[in-house]
């Protein structure tokens, strides 16, 4: 582990930010040669809210990992911070390329499809954590608020697993595999002081 970690420690985080664009490069190219299928629009959504999803997921395995002798933190804030740009992109891409910002439909829709809601819900939680990754933000805030505050990742996470188990009918494994990640994650959170302390 300590040869891995002082490998890490010379990887440039800007790996990671730079790594996180690829996906959204390799979408606009898919859009831009009419790769993306029959729903073109449909696929831009989804994959944007699956890569938010997985950015997501990836910053909070940095905690656990970090139990286990592997040292991700320096990459935590570009994981959150990418994860967060996915799913606002994934809403714009909801409310301006599918609902044409039509914003009575757009009403309607939030009232009659749940998991609209619980998207949402995922979103406006994630938009204050994202804000608040700056160096500035930890030093105003302070360390254990902060941590506090941040902790909402998990409810955002697991709206964002709900929010894809809900949309795809027939309860197929894919949603299903993000929301026991969840919940594995959470409940990694809730019992290794124990273990920690055994």
């Amino acid at each position: 582990m300590d040869r891995l970690n002082r490998f890490l420690r010379r990887v440039p985080t800007a790996v990671v930010w730079s790594g996180g664009l690829f996906p959204l490069v390799w979408l606009i190219g898919a859009a831009a040669t009419n790769s993306l299928g029959a729903d073109p629009v449909k696929a831009i959504e989804k994959s944007l809210g699956l890569w938010g999803l997985q950015f997501l997921l990836a910053s909070l395995c940095v905690t656990p990992l970090r139990w286990a002798g592997v040292n991700l933190i320096r990459f935590r804030r570009a994981l959150g911070v990418t994860s967060a740009i996915y799913i606002v992109l994934h809403f714009t891409a909801w409310f301006w390329l599918d609902m044409g910002l039509r914003w009575d439909e757009i009403g309607r829709d939030l009232v009659k499809r749940p998991y609209i809601i619980v998207g949402m819900v995922g979103l406006l939680v994630l938009i204050p954590l994202a804000l608040t990754s700056t160096d500035s933000a930890i030093r105003r805030l302070g360390g254990a608020k902060w941590r506090k505050l941040h902790r909402l990742s998990y409810v955002a996470a697991a709206a964002g697993a709900i929010h894809f188990t809900i949309l795809v009918k027939g309860w197929p494994l894919e949603p299903l595999l993000y929301l026991g990640a969840v919940a594995a994650l959470l409940a990694a959170r809730v019992v290794y002081p124990r273990l920690r302390a055994a």
